[in-house]
């Protein structure tokens, strides 16, 4: 009598197979944003302590989520606003529909120019120019709006040391916006109301006007 035995051996197990997430195009597009950014992302500066005092540089940073994004502060000379100055009270010199007394402009002028307009003025090239333009105002008829900016030349190149040395005091302020006030009053109550002062034929010198108001009122701050 015989017996047999049968194993049954179990097949190979094979190893489980790992399915791959499939990233859509939106999560690939974020990803590769990120790591683009990462690199920016850790430049950002420390947060600054409370209290501490803000640092003397002239840009600030903002951050963004995981941008940091730097912004340059704007910052106007005192040089850049005599230049605006003196080009608006130049373009009251020459501008129509006002009844103020341009004249008060020459002082003005000579008291906001910047220091590069009036060593100019008062080196050889600017008083050959002065000479030659008052020669030819002697001797020929030239137009009404050079007069202005002549008389400004010559006020300049004959000016005392005392008035010249006020230039860039409070004092120069106070009398500049004092100038510009009385202009202002003058330009304002000749054209009647205010909205007609900003008509076509009179805007330049009410904007002129203001300009050389405003400007004197903040070297007071």
């Amino acid at each position: 009598m015989s017996i047999s035995l049968r194993l049954a051996v179990p097949p190979s197990a094979q190893p489980p197979t790992i399915r791959r997430r499939q990233l859509n195009p939106r999560a690939r597009c974020s990803n590769a944003v990120a790591a683009a950014i990462a690199p920016v992302a850790s430049l950002r500066p420390p947060r600054a302590l409370r209290g501490a005092a803000p640092r003397p540089s002239d840009a600030w940073w903002r951050c963004r989520g995981d941008a940091a994004v730097c912004c340059a502060s704007a910052h106007v000379s005192a040089e850049t606003m005599q230049w605006a100055s003196v080009g608006a009270a130049a373009l009251l010199m020459l501008a129509k529909g006002t009844s103020v007394h341009k004249s008060f402009l020459v002082p003005f002028v000579a008291l906001q120019a910047p220091s590069e307009v009036i060593t100019w003025i008062r080196g050889d090239c600017g008083q050959w120019t002065a000479f030659l333009g008052l020669l030819l105002r002697l001797m020929y008829f030239i137009p009404g709006e050079l007069e202005l900016p002549l008389s400004t030349m010559l006020f300049v190149s004959i000016a005392p040391h005392q008035f010249m040395n006020l230039r860039g005091t409070q004092d120069s302020v106070i009398l500049s916006l004092m100038i510009a006030a009385y202009l202002a009053f003058q330009h304002f109550t000749g054209a009647g109301s205010v909205r007609k002062a900003f008509d076509r034929g009179a805007i330049v010198a009410t904007l002129s006007i203001i300009c050389i108001t405003l400007i004197p009122l903040l070297f007071l701050f």
